[in-house]
């Protein structure tokens, strides 16, 4: 008979919005807030660069069961990006390629040249990136100077606002759909000028409904957490913020009941179709519904802990 595994940290549940710092990976940060939090599960939702700073939400415990849908918002980014120069991985950190006279341009050029790349577009991954093909990661293979077809990606970029320009670098603020890389959007500007281009700075400033004023620093955490957990915790961000942009429903407590052992439950005021945010008759998240056929809920992504709040 085979030992009950043992738990390893605290039962946490929440959000913490982390100012990811440049040269730390998602992952290193990802496990730092683990071990600082104490916490038995932790996930975060969308890879930022090495090079890159800022907006990374990092789940913990139950609120892991919302991530994916903070993996599909869009994204807010603020890019420095330099005229002129090309590099092997479209940043700074790259080798560079090709340097290229700049033509004089004003901000009125650069702003002409933005609107081709609003809207619905085509956008080629990098090599230096991490998505898969054929099990390796694409980073994996550009570091041993190997370069593979990509297939083009749809992507929307619903704005790119001019910050400041002087001389050959130039600042940019854009919004933008999922899957979005910045990089590559500086690269294909600087085609467009026919001058090349590559980010110099990157830093994401919202994913979702999170912003920047909801950022915390490593710095911050590791001096919070010398006063102990319970002020660590008060960090936390309740798990269903991330889920904002979906209707919510609150059901009686018999209704939360069935629904809650994966029974679909009748309501009235529901949607004719797509998801819900759930909370009980005490106004505590229950989890993710679905807006059946016949107009019943049926329970897709519940919450395990009996409390749903953010507690140990």
């Amino acid at each position: 008979m085979s030992r009950p595994r043992k738990k390893r940290g605290r039962d946490i549940n929440g959000i913490l919005v982390l100012d990811k710092p440049a040269g730390m990976s998602s992952n290193g940060a990802l496990q730092h807030v683990k071990r600082l939090f104490n916490a038995n599960k932790a996930g975060h939702t969308g890879n930022l660069d090495v090079p890159a700073t800022g907006l990374l939400p990092i789940c913990l415990g139950e609120a892991t069961k919302v991530s994916a849908y903070l993996l599909d918002s869009s994204k807010t980014y603020r890019a420095r990006c330099q005229l002129g120069i090309t590099t092997t991985t479209g940043d700074a950190e790259g080798e560079i390629v090709d340097k290229t006279p700049v033509p004089v341009l004003s901000e009125s050029d650069l702003k002409q040249v933005f609107t081709k790349f609003i809207g619905q577009i085509e956008q080629i991954p990098p090599m230096y990136s991490a998505l898969k093909q054929n099990g390796q990661r694409l980073y994996e293979l550009a570091y041993k100077g190997i370069e593979v077809e990509r297939k083009p990606r749809k992507i929307t970029i619903h704005s790119i606002d001019l910050l400041g320009f002087d001389d050959d670098v130039f600042e940019i603020e854009v919004f933008c759909t999922k899957g979005t890389y910045i990089r590559t959007l500086a690269e294909d500007i600087g085609k467009v000028l026919a001058c090349g281009a590559h980010i110099l700075t990157l830093r994401r400033l919202g994913a979702g409904p999170f912003n920047e004023s909801q950022m915390v620093t490593p710095a911050q955490l590791q001096s919070i957490a010398e006063q102990g957990l319970e002020q660590l915790d008060n960090l936390l961000l309740p798990m269903d913020m991330a889920l904002l942009d979906m209707p919510e429903i609150r059901l009686s407590e018999d209704l939360a009941y069935y629904l809650c052992r994966g029974q679909t439950v009748m309501a009235p005021g529901l949607p004719k179709s797509g998801q819900l945010r759930i909370y009980n008759h005490s106004a505590q998240f229950i989890g993710l519904g679905e807006v059946t056929d016949d107009g019943r809920i049926a329970p897709k992504r519940l919450i395990n802990n009996v409390e749903m709040g953010i507690t140990g």
